[in-house]
């Protein structure tokens, strides 16, 4: 009964990301919601509490996902930084799981914010240890690693904005380029 809950949690994410793409998140209603994932308004009710409860879900499930990869990335400081980038990538692209709404932390009521604020700052904490690893190995170029941290991670959030999954390129190729292109700006 959990994983089938889960599993429609998922779904209703799926649904909320598309209409949060196509209106925008602030004219996004439930009933929008309700509508793209198949089910009554009511029953959107019986698992997310509101819109702000489906946002977090979001942000939480994106950064999440991106911070695990960060944490089980092994290898050199360029492998390691290549393979976070390209699960970025993915993680903003695949299946549009709450990319766009990832980019939205402001939306969130207070409360929620700050916690998403926090797992946030951690990913980016663990991103940037790899570049000053990266720094200090010699792999990379001397910089100043917050900088260049935040520079690649807002190119790589920027896919949301301007991918288009009837493009020319796919999620891999996209994934590759942006990760080999940024990684070889730190030679």
């Amino acid at each position: 009964m959990r994983q089938r809950n889960e599993a429609r949690r998922l779904d209703i994410l799926r649904a909320a990301a598309r209409v949060f793409r196509q209106r925008g998140i602030a004219a996004a209603g439930m009933r929008e919601i309700a509508e793209e994932a198949g089910i009554s308004p009511g029953n959107l009710y019986h698992y997310f509490s509101g819109k702000d409860e489906i946002l977090l879900f979001c942000q939480e499930r994106t950064v999440e996902r991106m911070l695990e990869a960060a944490q089980q990335a092994r290898g050199s400081a360029v492998d390691r930084l290549r393979a976070v980038l390209r699960a970025h990538v993915h993680g903003m692209l695949d299946e549009t799981e709450g990319a766009t709404a990832h980019l939205d932390v402001e939306a969130l009521p207070a409360r929620m914010r700050a916690q998403m604020i926090e797992k946030r700052d951690a990913y980016e904490r663990a991103v940037r240890g790899i570049v000053a690893a990266g720094v200090k190995s010699r792999e990379f170029a001397r910089c100043d690693a917050a900088l260049v941290t935040r520079a690649m991670l807002g190119a790589v959030n920027w896919t949301a904005r301007w991918y288009r999954p009837d493009g020319p390129q796919g999620v891999d190729e996209i994934a590759d380029g942006l990760a080999d292109y940024l990684v070889k700006g730190l030679a």
